[in-house]
């Protein structure tokens, strides 16, 4: 049940955010709500090397929302992120008034909303850019919620997708890393709990969770390809809130290799 309030929370903010097989987001943005000048302070910096990020404070919202210089020396993807960027602070700025407006009109504290976006790179090779996006959002409730996305630019078609596009299918990323990811996750379990999971333990945070419900990130050791992977378990993914996000670190080897799609295995190769 918490794995499927924590998703409904963060639906309508990230729902901008699956860049799929292209690279539009085809999200709408809400009409953005004009903000007194009185009641706002913002500053935005655009370095010379491509990099942005921009701060804003309200009465009703805090935005922030920050990529580095190799995502912005790419104009198509400066581009994109920038649509993002607008998208993502008109809803937040039209939702937040809307809260306002009706907790007050309930007799209630309003509690200021946020959202944080740093982007990150992961790996820059020569025909490939591999970023994440790190999410934290605040909506009013008891604590805020984060999360991890992904994002790989192909620099020759000029086109953005998800890491796991890369693939022929989740599922046969999963096959191909069999237990490997389940027992990286319960070695952090261990470090953090003091004891491992019991095998077999129904326990809903003791049992591993698909790759459906996991953020898969591509990166490199090498500075040419893809040969690691990170596998990202979000806050009630993979345990309860208080022990946060896991991370689990894997080499590419032959079963992942056979499992991305011929189209991208160039980009690819396997490290002992």
């Amino acid at each position: 049940m918490m794995r499927a309030i924590w998703a409904l929370a963060l639906a309508g903010t990230l729902a901008a955010c699956d860049f799929g097989g292209g690279g539009a987001d085809p999200s709408p943005a809400p009409t953005p709500t004009p903000t007194p000048a009185a009641s706002a302070s913002a500053t935005a910096t655009a370095a010379s090397n491509g990099a942005r990020a921009v701060s804003e404070e309200t009465d009703d919202f805090l935005f922030e929302f920050s990529y580095p210089s190799q995502a912005g020396r790419i104009p198509e993807l400066a581009a994109l992120l920038d649509g993002r960027l607008d998208r993502i602070r008109a809803r937040l700025a039209s939702e937040a008034e809307q809260a306002r407006r009706q907790l007050r009109a309930d007799g209630f504290p309003y509690n200021k909303h946020s959202h944080s976006s740093e982007w990150q790179v992961v790996a820059d090779l020569p025909d490939w850019l591999s970023l994440s996006e790190e999410v934290s959002t605040y909506t009013g409730g008891a604590h805020g919620n984060s999360t991890v996305r992904s994002l790989v630019w192909d620099r020759k078609a000029g086109r953005a997708m998800d890491a796991i596009a890369l693939f022929v299918s989740p599922a046969a990323l999963e096959e191909a890393l069999g237990d490997r990811f389940c027992d990286g996750l319960d070695s952090e379990r261990g470090k953090r709990r003091g004891v491992r999971p019991a095998e077999g333990s129904d326990e809903a945070f003791d049992k591993c969770p698909g790759i459906d419900e996991l953020e898969v990130l591509v990166g490199s050791s090498n500075g040419r390809t893809f040969n690691r992977l990170t596998l990202y378990a979000g806050p009630y993914v993979a345990g309860p809130y208080s022990e946060g996000a896991y991370e689990v670190n894997l080499n590419v080897d032959r079963a992942v290799l056979g499992a991305v799609k011929p189209e991208f295995r160039a980009a690819f190769t396997a490290r002992n």
